[in-house]
């Protein structure tokens, strides 16, 4: 299921404030999840987002075999000529880019985006850990952002026409 994980490890410089976190991004049959723990000691910090990420992939995983047994597919996922299409294996995203460093404090992040309901645009908020999640919304082709609220819930920003 796990393609490729991305693990960052650091330690901050602040001797008033010890926190080393480990940061890990894992993609899984085309979905991102992400976690991040922080801690006073780096061993700590590693099992915390194992812990974290565990309990996100089995979430994932139960999501993901539910609603293939809810539309009587088998549970094993079989990639089709769309998600290919979307997801190209052998085309990286940074092809024909040339590498420049940013202005300080901004980071610039390119993904693939393709269209999904607002309903999976929330499964994937839920796997990520951030407060947002910006995507292609399945009607139309807009581009949307998905957040959660303070006081629960979830809200969408779009544009107003």
């Amino acid at each position: 299921m796990v393609q490729e994980a991305d693990v960052h490890l650091s330690v901050a410089r602040n001797p008033r404030v010890p926190q080393q976190t480990a940061e890990v991004t894992v993609f899984a049959n085309g979905t991102v999840i992400r976690a991040q723990e922080r801690s006073e000691n780096l061993y700590a910090s590693i099992d915390l987002v194992a812990n974290k990420l565990a309990r996100q992939l089995r979430k994932y995983k139960e999501r993901h075999n539910s609603h293939h047994i809810h539309n009587n597919k088998s549970t094993k996922s079989i990639p089709n000529e769309d998600t290919q299409n979307y997801f190209p294996s052998d085309s990286p995203l940074i092809e024909g880019k040339e590498p420049h460093l940013p202005s300080p404090g901004v980071r610039r992040k390119y993904f693939e985006m393709p269209p999904m309901s607002i309903e999976a645009a929330r499964a994937q908020l839920d796997l990520i850990d951030h407060d947002f999640y910006l995507f292609r919304e399945a009607e139309g082709s807009a581009l949307r952002v998905i957040y959660k609220r303070n006081h629960g819930g979830y809200g969408v920003i779009q544009e107003k026409i």
